[in-house]
């Protein structure tokens, strides 16, 4: 197929959602054309969630179009690593002798990816593998839309502020109900110290603001006490996940879901324990936000 066909033949279509569209047409065991690179980069802005179909790619294929958009991150999680390409982060609740062979409750609170990190992730890359037969959904909150929905006298409150993100915000909680969050070693947890985030970013691509708070891992929201930091974040993370804010992704095989970080929080709707479900996420990295 020509590069001309390429183009001709792609297809960007919105989701009937408040965010996402589904991309056909592209063939992603071929190397991208400029000009379809840049119809798709359009299109994840334009969109936040864009829905890669039958996309049967080799890890080496994942990783070298996401690194198109930027410099790939290493999971803190190197125990999950797929072996030879540690830019690929194994999302799997299967076990191989005993043993779990990727992260297996990845998702499990509404969150932005590395939001604790100072250049936390501009988007993330989620190939499936392996489909459970029912349940292993992933929704996605639009974070600009909760933002412009927000009431005029909490924008006001909220506008200009900072909160703390730690990674560790919720993992000794986990710890004791997951297999799959083993102990971090002190060059793990060098990796993953707080950090600073406005309450509000503004994207760096589009101008538009959106809400940068998560239930995963923001901790407080300084230069306010404790309890009104407490009752902001529990309003802001209460009204960013309406339901008029949500896409649910129902995987389908071979699906390849690029999310942007920036604009969206995701969670993982969870599946029957005895099912299988892997995936292979790249992350892309970021700016800092402002």
């Amino acid at each position: 197929m020509s590069h001309a066909a390429l183009t001709d033949a792609l297809s960007i279509t919105p989701l009937d959602a408040p965010l996402g569209a589904s991309v056909t047409g592209l063939d992603l065991t071929r190397p991208v054309d400029d000009t379809t690179f840049r119809a798709v980069h359009r299109a994840h802005l334009d969109h936040h969630v864009l829905v890669f179909r039958d996309q049967r790619i080799t890890p080496a294929q994942q990783i070298e179009f996401s690194r198109r958009f930027g410099r790939l991150e290493i999971h803190v999680l190197h125990q999950f690593l797929l072996p030879g390409h540690p830019e690929i982060l194994i999302v799997s609740n299967i076990r191989e002798d005993g043993k779990p062979i990727g992260l297996g409750d990845a998702g499990q609170y509404w969150h932005s990816d590395l939001s604790y990190k100072e250049r936390p992730s501009l988007g993330s890359l989620l190939h499936a593998q392996e489909l459970p037969s029912e349940g292993g959904d992933t929704l996605f909150a639009n974070m600009h839309l909760a933002w412009d929905t927000l009431p005029a006298d909490l924008q006001r409150r909220v506008e200009g502020l900072k909160a703390e993100h730690s990674y560790l915000a919720k993992y000794a909680e986990m710890q004791k109900r997951s297999p799959w969050r083993p102990d971090l070693s002190d060059e793990q947890k060098a990796q993953v110290r707080p950090a600073l985030q406005p309450v509000v970013r503004t994207h760096p691509e589009t101008g538009r603001k959106a809400l940068f708070v998560s239930e995963h891992f923001t901790t407080r929201i300084l230069g306010v006490s404790e309890t009104e930091s407490r009752e902001l974040l529990d309003l802001l993370f209460a009204h960013s996940v309406k339901p008029e804010h949500l896409y649910r992704h129902a995987w389908q095989p071979h699906d390849m879901v690029f999310w942007d970080n920036r604009s969206v929080m995701h969670l993982a709707a969870g599946c029957p324990d005895h099912l299988r479900r892997k995936l292979h996420r790249t992350t892309i990295e970021g700016d800092v936000p402002a």
